[in-house]
């Protein structure tokens, strides 16, 4: 997957400066992201801005005005999140074309004004219903319409796509390709009944802690839905919790309590935590596969790749794979 090399702060400031007429100060700072790049920027007239360049190919255009108009319809509804500025064309999503190699690459960007905050503590049965709240509200707007264009969470179509990328891709020994094979199908059998007539609707998709700000005197802030996409409500709430389906009864009570001033809880969907855990496992070792020729990856993951990593990662889906069969099949003492 194409990385952003040829990326300088110059042409940040230039195309940002170009595409939503400002006049910028000569500092740009970048923040914590890996997948993306963004930046913080200053205006000569002293107002803060965030700017968000997408990795090259990862997204459509379609794809990326869908996640621009889910927070655009969010914020109507005065959700707490940040809505992406307008550029001189009044369009959310501006283009960056530039050389790379032989070749042209595409950059789609956008602009945010800066909101700050500290990351969320999710300590004490208040903190359980503030989370509760906001995905009660979140998936209220979610639920009025479907996503065309964002990836689908479900095992027949993200986790079967992340499998046949990893073989396609041949990054998986050849020695144990028969293995990865005959875990993956059993994971696929063993899990796509469970989301038989499970209500889809639009999610987060990446909702854990890390993902929520929270700001004194104006309450908490939902950031980054970058990875928006359409499954079941239960993807946005099984990240929140500290453990696992089984040990995190007290916190999910509590997360439902404050989710149902809103709408419904999906209790019918907490059987499926385990199983979007391990369909997160296997999207984990797709993107690791897609993200490989990065420069910057094997800092951040310097076994990916290895045979003793692939032995582990192996090991792991299998692991899983039998907690939630123990799951489905319990313990006469249990």
């Amino acid at each position: 997957m194409p990385g952003f090399d040829n990326l300088s702060p110059q042409i940040v400031l230039s195309a940002v400066e170009a595409a939503f007429g400002l006049q910028l100060q000569s500092v740009v700072t970048p923040f914590p992201s890996y997948v993306n790049r963004v930046y913080g920027l200053n205006s000569i007239d002293g107002n803060s801005y965030v700017v968000k360049f997408y990795r090259p190919e990862r997204w459509s255009r379609e794809a990326l005005l869908e996640e621009h108009r889910f927070t655009g319809e969010l914020a109507d509804e005065e959700f707490p999140v940040v809505r992406s500025l307008k550029d001189v064309d009044g369009d959310s999503l501006a283009e960056l074309l530039l050389e790379n190699g032989n070749r042209e690459m595409l950059y789609y960007f956008t602009l945010f004004p800066k909101r700050s905050g500290r990351l969320f503590d999710a300590e004490g049965d208040e903190a359980w219903l503030r989370i509760g709240a906001l995905c009660g509200r979140l998936h209220t707007v979610g639920g009025r319409t479907t996503s065309k264009f964002r990836q689908i969470i479900s095992p027949e179509s993200s986790t079967a796509g992340h499998i046949e990328t990893l073989l396609d891709e041949e990054v998986i020994p050849r020695d144990m390709r028969a293995e990865f094979l005959e875990i993956t199908g059993r994971a696929l059998s063993l899990i796509s009944p469970l989301f038989t007539n499970v209500p889809f609707i639009r999610l987060h998709g990446d909702l854990h802690r890390g993902n929520i700000l929270d700001r004194i005197d104006e309450g908490l802030l939902l950031i980054d839905l970058d990875d928006m996409a359409a499954g079941p409500a239960m993807q946005d709430l099984w990240l929140l919790m500290p453990g696992r389906y089984g040990e995190v009864g007290k916190e999910m009570a509590l997360l439902a309590e404050g989710y149902e001033n809103f709408r419904p809880f999906p209790w019918e969907q907490q059987s499926l935590m385990e199983p979007l855990r391990l369909m997160r496992m296997i999207h984990f070792i797709a993107w690791c596969s897609k993200q490989r020729y990065d420069k910057d990856f094997h800092s951040h993951f310097p076994d990916w790749g290895s045979r003793g990593r692939w032995i582990q990662e192996l090991e792991d889906l299998k692991d899983q794979i039998s907690v939630i069969e123990s799951g489905m099949n319990p313990s006469p003492d249990s």
